[in-house]
Parts: C-alpha cells; sequence; structure tokens
C-alpha cells in the first residue's frame, strides 16, 4: 500500500497558481527559473544568558515549539569582557527550517503569528538582502500559539530569514507578496 505523501497549503497553492503568475510576470524561459522558497532560518540570540545559563535552555525548548523542530544552541566564538562575555558559552539558539516544516511555518507565520503582534502596521518592504533574503524580526515570540505565556515566563525577540531562489529582491518580493505577506505601502 503506498503511502500519500503530506503536501503543505502554502506549497500546493505555489505549485497550482504562484509558479504560473510568476512565470507570466517576469517571463521565466524555465520552470526552473522560477524563484521558490529555500529555508527559513529562525534565530533567537539570548542577552541575558551570560547571568544565567537556563535562560538559553528555556528560550531553545520555546523555539522547538514554534519550529517544531530540535534547535541548536550558539556560542560565542571569542570573549568580550564589557559584556561579560566568555569564549565558548551558550548566548542562544538556531533553527532552519526546510521543505514541508518550513511551509507549514510561513503559513503560520502570516496567518496566525503576525495578526497578533501589537501595532502591527505590515512588514517593512525593505528589509531585503540584495540577493534575494528577507528578514524581520519579532520583539516578543509569544505571538505564536505554540507557546503558552503563563507556562513561559519571559518574551524573547526573535530573527526570521526567509531564504529565496530568487536571483533579485524583485523577484523576492513577487514572490512573498504572492504568498500574501502583509508588506506596508
Amino acid at each position: 500500500m503506498a503511502e500519500t505523501a503530506y503536501i503543505p497549503r502554502l506549497r500546493a497553492e505555489y505549485d497550482k497558481s504562484i509558479r504560473t503568475k510568476l512565470t507570466e510576470q517576469f517571463g521565466y524561459a524555465n520552470v526552473m527559473q522560477v524563484p521558490a522558497l529555500e529555508k527559513v532560518v529562525l534565530n533567537m540570540g539570548i542577552g541575558e544568558a551570560t547571568a544565567d545559563r537556563k535562560k538559553v535552555e528555556l528560550a531553545a525548548t520555546d523555539l522547538g515549539l514554534i519550529a517544531g523542530q530540535k534547535p541548536v544552541i550558539t556560542h560565542s566564538r571569542k570573549a568580550i569582557a564589557t559584556f561579560k562575555l566568555r569564549e565558548g558559552q551558550a548566548i542562544g539558539a538556531k533553527v532552519t527550517l526546510r521543505k514541508a516544516k518550513m511551509y507549514e511555518f510561513v503559513d503560520r507565520l502570516i496567518n496566525v503569528a503576525l495578526p497578533r503582534v501589537r501595532d502591527f502596521r505590515g512588514l517593512n518592504p525593505k528589509s531585503f538582502d540584495g540577493r534575494g533574503n528577507y528578514s524581520l524580526g519579532l520583539k516578543e515570540h509569544i505571538v505564536f500559539p505554540e507557546i503558552d505565556y503563563d507556562k513561559s515566563g519571559e518574551t524573547w525577540g526573535m530573527d526570521i530569514t526567509i531564504c529565496t531562489t530568487a536571483p533579485d529582491d524583485e523577484q523576492a518580493r513577487a514572490l512573498l507578496t504572492a504568498f500574501n505577506f502583509p508588506f506596508r505601502q
């Protein structure tokens, strides 16, 4: 008996309509030229980790709940005395999402988390890096429904980087707009 592969909603929408729309807009000759999502990187830097090591582990647990995947704890590369930072000390956590988990996360980010952000007026359309990647920061990680605010005593910020296969910002912006990213006008 063959199992049917699970396809996330956003991936199905990309295959069905977004790819054709982008091909018409930019006139691609080949299907492989059409920009696609490559990976999503979630990063939490915990500044208070210099005083309390448990905070990094709590943040990593929360990041694991948000991503649905085990995060990697990041360590400092060099010592900085003014920040009371030693070399090799745990200072944050990160996760790289690809394929189905990536599409699921982007779907939850657009439809659930961003609408829950306080005073949200849209994403900054200038946060592209020139090579088709988009970065955004959240001040509170508790906007994700997986995090129970009562159990998670603290709120941390997080960085989200969406990497696309687009060669430039214009094509990446068109791709993310097709995915209903709420950019500011």
